[in-house]
């Protein structure tokens, strides 16, 4: 039978601009519906099948509502499976993680709490740079490999900004 489409199970077209207001009213009614729980008193076959239209569920909207897996998954649609890490060939964009790294460092052992909602702004604005760029671009097969590309990026970006979350919690103790 295989795993349902994603934006099938949201009656979504795919596309990378997605409302996420509207993604998760969809997610929540959807998931009453098929919350495992309403069918408990059912047989042992409906009962498995509520509990995988529940994981695919889950699984979808995970994967919608955060644009890098998104962006993954779009291009997965596209025809190409997308290595989970690959070597980025993207001397500028290297050049620039180290420096974010240093500056999270810094901050980190200055405490510097103005420094670190700044730094957040800033990632926050080169993500949606990133999101913005890639939504120009991902159906364009000449553009595909600035499109994994993008996503990497994104990727990276995302783990830099849990790091960032999880240096606000250590402060924060």
């Amino acid at each position: 039978m295989g795993t349902p489409c994603h934006y099938a199970l949201f009656e979504l077209q795919p596309t990378f601009d997605i409302d996420p207001e509207s993604l998760s009213s969809r997610y929540r009614e959807l998931a009453r519906q098929v919350h495992p729980d309403r069918f408990a008193d059912a047989g042992e076959a409906e009962q498995r099948h509520a509990i995988e239209r529940s994981t695919n569920l889950n699984e979808a909207y995970q994967t919608l509502k955060i644009p890098s897996h998104r962006a993954r998954y779009l291009l997965t649609l596209e025809g190409r499976e997308l290595p989970l890490e690959a070597t980025v060939q993207d001397p500028a964009f290297l050049m620039q993680q180290m420096q974010w790294r240093e500056e999270l460092e810094e901050l980190q052992d200055n405490a510097d709490f103005s420094g670190i909602a700044s730094f957040k702004a800033r990632l926050k604005a080169a993500q949606q740079n990133l999101n913005d760029s890639f939504a120009g671009i991902w159906r364009d097969e000449s553009q595909r490999e600035l499109a994994e590309r993008l996503v990497r990026r994104m990727q990276f970006l995302d783990k830099l900004s849990q790091e960032v979350r999880q240096l606000e919690e250590r402060l924060d103790d």
